[in-house]
């Protein structure tokens, strides 16, 4: 079977990594992929129906959609159409990430435990309920903003100011109307679950930092690192998560007759009353997914046509249990402004002991590896306990260098806490 697989970022390259495992597979294309990836073919296209095109031209078993933008637009219901097999949600359904007021309200109606929230499209009435309800308080843009249009405010004046500049076009349209959120606490969990419409089936675990400095401190990114599993996690939750949040989910993915058939990300907040959703988004996190594909067993491929094809019944999922960790190394600056093209040395040292270095933000310049993004690496390795996986993901990122690396020292704090 051949695979396209669409995006160019750290989650992709995991993808393809893994892909590249299956006896299914024999060839990958990826639009436009990165210069890590090793033995995939790069495609220059970009359009719907360009890659629809290629698809059919290229006789693909298989199309995997990696960014949020491509479903958003409807790049399933273009392959759809066409019947081609495609992971991944309906532009109607990928609203769920698209839209954080369809999200909530898709929360709201079928029970599913979240932060109490309201959506504004003018400034006023926003200040006003800033001013009744408090800080701290979680401002939003509604649209999709690349994981930077979230503002965990302290005061009411930082939460007016984030307000201002979301409805002052910051954030473009995505920025057009802010949903205003109860700041909920407690310790974060990522659930990434495959999910066909009718049976969903859950990834292992994973926590992700989203702060970019250590200690949690900082503006919020993309995400600065993540570990699977996640020991808050227990045996137990995942249970209540399961009842709570899971099961209601595809109830009303059939109730408001969604075509899902793709990846379902919760972001939740495990408070003192249990887990509530913080986000939804309909395709793999990253770098979660460098964490856990690092752990998966399984072949990755048929679990995934499994899902495009409403068979995911049929699929068992098995797991290490070593657990593994990355470390995403950005660019200085990141996540405002941040130069492009420095030298990246010391790929192939840091991967002599077993780590994968998945390549986010590259580019190939006469010969060289540059940087090209503000994540421009995630150091993932596995280990004994967690401890061990720390250590072996900060031994190999110690040979990468370039002018100005930064990342985060203390990845998997949580759990090494714990």
């Amino acid at each position: 079977m051949k695979v396209l697989l669409i995006g160019g970022g750290g989650r992709e390259h995991a993808l393809a990594w893994k892909l590249s495992q299956s006896p299914l597979v024999e060839k990958i294309y990826c639009a436009p992929g990165n210069p890590g990836m090793k033995g995939v073919e790069p495609v220059a296209l970009s359009s719907l129906e360009e890659l629809a095109d290629f698809a059919e031209a290229n006789g693909i078993g298989l199309t995997m959609v990696g960014p949020e933008a491509s479903l958003c637009e409807g790049i399933a219901d273009v392959f759809r159409a066409r019947g081609l097999r495609i992971c991944g949600p309906s532009k109607e359904a990928a609203q769920l990430e698209g839209s954080k007021s369809y999200a909530k309200d898709f929360m709201r109606r079928h029970g599913l435990p979240t932060a109490k929230a309201a959506r504004f499209t003018e400034l006023q009435p926003a200040l006003d309920y800033i001013e009744a309800e408090g800080a701290p308080i979680v401002v939003k843009a509604d649209g999709l903003a690349a994981g930077k249009g979230v503002v965990v405010a302290e005061t009411k004046e930082e939460a007016a100011e984030a307000v201002r500049e979301c409805l002052g076009g910051k954030f473009g349209s995505a920025g057009a109307s802010v949903l205003i959120e109860e700041c909920l606490f407690g310790e974060e969990a990522s659930i990434i679950a495959l999910c066909d419409g009718k049976t969903i089936l859950p990834l292992a675990s994973s926590q992700d930092h989203k702060r970019a400095l250590d200690g949690d401190t900082g503006p919020n990114t993309g995400g600065m690192g993540a570990y699977s599993p996640a020991p808050v996690v227990t045996d137990e939750l995942w249970q209540t998560i399961n009842v709570q949040i899971l099961q209601p989910f595809v109830k009303g993915v059939q109730e408001d007759k969604l075509d899902f058939r793709g990846i379902i990300y919760a972001g939740l907040m495990i408070t003192k009353e249990g887990p509530k959703v913080l986000e939804f988004n309909v395709r793999f996190g990253d770098p979660e997914t460098q964490a856990i594909l690092m752990r998966l067993e399984s072949d990755l491929a048929e679990a995934l046509v499994a899902v495009a094809d409403g068979k995911l019944d049929t699929i068992r999922l098995q797991w290490t249990p070593q657990p593994a960790v990355c470390v995403v190394l950005t660019a200085k600056g990141y996540p405002g402004s941040y130069p492009k093209g420095d030298i990246i040395s010391g790929l192939d040292e840091a991967e002599k002991n077993g780590a994968v270095v998945f390549h986010a933000g590259t580019k190939r310049v006469d010969g060289n590896i540059v940087t090209n993004g503000g994540r421009v690496l995630g150091v993932t390795a596995r280990g004994n306990d967690i401890a061990d996986a720390v250590k072996n993901a900060y031994e190999a990122v110690s040979h990468i260098s370039w002018n100005g690396m930064t990342y985060r020292k203390d990845i998997a704090h949580r759990a090494l806490e714990r």
